[in-house]
């Protein structure tokens, strides 16, 4: 299997798969709108990748990038494709992307409590058999907080703060709440 990773437009052939992929896979509580991924995704230090497997359309990945930071803001497999190894294979071509980047991306923390716990588990669980550490840190994105998995070291609230800052820009940065806390 080759996985390879394409930059998503408008223009792209598999759009509307991406974004119904992107409404599927995420709650409502956890989206940002999809036109704003859109248009955000044309700024230099954003990536919005098609993974592909042997050429045929598999998920989406967002990357947001500054400095030695590759922050996985968004990662789904189609579900006809799980459990087949695109997702690994996707991991592995973002690894090799960002080589010598610290890569980090936030999951659903593990409240035994949630409806989903069972799924939350083996979603940490998959990341970590794709070398992602616990960073034991916590992400507050708006209302839903999480815990923050990386690679490559860990990530400090003023490093995180800077990359979402200039990812969001000044009018956004005011209106949502994101940062980390311990």
């Amino acid at each position: 299997m080759s996985i390879t990773l394409k930059q998503v437009n408008k223009k792209s052939a598999d759009y509307k798969k991406i974004k119904e992929l992107y409404k599927k896979a995420f709650p409502l509580n956890e989206r940002a709108p999809f036109f704003v991924l859109s248009s955000k995704a044309k700024k230099p230090n954003v990536d919005f990748w098609g993974i592909y497997s042997d050429k045929k359309w598999a998920g989406l990945m967002y990357v947001v990038n500054e400095a030695d930071l590759s922050y996985i803001f968004y990662f789904a497999v189609s579900e006809t494709e799980r459990g087949k190894g695109c997702g690994s294979g996707a991991l592995q071509a973002a690894k090799d992307k960002y080589a010598g980047q610290k890569i980090f991306l936030s999951i659903e923390q593990l409240d035994e409590e949630a409806e989903n716990y069972d799924q939350r588990v083996k979603r940490k669980q998959f990341y970590e058999r794709n070398g992602f550490k616990d960073l034991n840190l916590k992400l507050k994105e708006a209302s839903v907080t999480y815990d923050l998995l990386g690679i490559g070291g860990t990530v400090d609230a003023k490093e995180y703060e800077r990359l979402m800052g200039k990812y969001l820009g000044k009018l956004l940065s005011k209106l949502i709440t994101m940062k980390i806390i311990k």
